[in-house]
């Protein structure tokens, strides 16, 4: 692993490069126009506290991200929903993704949350794999809902 790997919190100047990564994960997930939220609905949510995001960066390049927000469980109570993960291809499989997902986490227990939650595609063995080395459950049997507007 690059040990010159620096995580931190976002900053707003972060943001496009941010979504930009949100572009990249798009892409990775076979729908490449499906990101429609502008830097200036990035902006809004971020300068509002909507969302939160810890960076990966190396050598002053953002290499990676997770963006998240608080919400809330009514069989759990607060929880933390990890909306996006990802790092940049090149750098996968270096030891980042455990970096940023573990100092999520931490932020998650630091908001005195009583679990996480996000979703895998099923059929991205490799995410499956890393959430599950991380001793996450998987649940395959609850289906997505959604209405876009």
């Amino acid at each position: 692993m690059n040990r010159n790997i620096e995580i931190r919190f976002a900053q707003k100047q972060d943001l496009a490069a941010i979504r930009g990564l949100v572009v990249e994960l798009a892409i990775f997930e076979k729908e490449p126009d499906a990101v429609t939220a502008t830097l200036e609905d990035y902006s809004i949510a971020f300068d509002t506290g909507l969302i939160s995001m810890l960076v990966a960066e190396s050598d002053g390049e953002m290499i990676g991200m997770t963006l998240f927000y608080d919400t809330f469980s009514t069989w759990k109570g607060k929880m933390l929903y990890l909306e996006d993960f990802v790092v940049k291809e090149s750098y996968r499989s270096q030891g980042i993704g455990d970096l940023l997902f573990d100092a999520t986490v931490k932020e998650a227990i630091a908001r005195n949350c009583k679990l996480m939650k996000w979703q895998v595609l099923d059929w991205n063995t490799g995410a499956q794999k890393f959430y599950e080395r991380k001793k996450a459950t998987i649940e395959k049997e609850w289906w997505n809902g959604k209405i876009i507007f």
